[in-house]
């Protein structure tokens, strides 16, 4: 049996499926991101068993048509920030279109109706989140980022960054340089 699981975005959330999976005695045949198939069937009361379990690490079963789409839209979105290593040979509109096989306009417009906000806002949104993290997790440069994230040039992640944030990336780097003397200092 097919589910949908929302807000699974990252290994962790496989782990925290598979072992809520083996609890209720499932055989879980893949664990995907936001995915699932289980070799048994569920009942309703089993899903709500499955749903309880994996409630406590934010994540739930989707069941209608409209989460199931937003759902995967997202998660195309997460594999394009995080886990895209090489520049891609498409543009994001055509991966998406040809990832879920429904136009760019209608997707488009779906998720705007939905989540009050564009896809591509979204995603820049996501992206600058994704360089804080690289910032301040891993000391790889401006220009590293940029290529990793599909950006055009370093200009125009440091545009893009500054419109959102406020901020320089150099100017977030600083300060998180800062906060960790600081913490040293304790």
């Amino acid at each position: 049996m097919k589910l949908y699981i929302k807000y699974m975005a990252c290994e962790s959330c496989k782990v925290v499926v598979r072992e809520a999976l083996k609890e209720l005695e499932f055989t879980a045949i893949r664990v995907e991101l936001g995915e699932i198939e289980t070799k048994e069937t569920l009942s309703d009361d089993d899903k709500t068993a499955l749903n309880k379990k994996i409630k406590k690490a934010g994540l739930e079963i989707l069941e209608n048509k409209t989460g199931l789409l937003l759902e995967k839209i997202k998660q195309v979105m997460v594999d394009y920030v995080y886990h895209s290593d090489e520049k891609s040979l498409y543009s994001f509109s055509d991966l998406i279109s040809k990832e879920l096989n429904y136009s760019y306009g209608y997707l488009a417009n779906f998720f705007s109706e939905v989540e009050a906000t564009t896809i591509e806002k979204y995603i820049i949104a996501m992206k600058i989140e994704r360089v804080k993290e690289l910032i301040m997790l891993e000391d790889s440069s401006i220009k590293e980022i940029s290529y990793l994230l599909h950006y055009s040039s370093p200009a125009h992640l440091s545009n893009q960054f500054k419109k959102i944030t406020g901020l320089t990336p150099s100017h977030f780097k600083a300060l998180k340089e800062k906060r960790r003397l600081t913490i040293q200092e304790i």
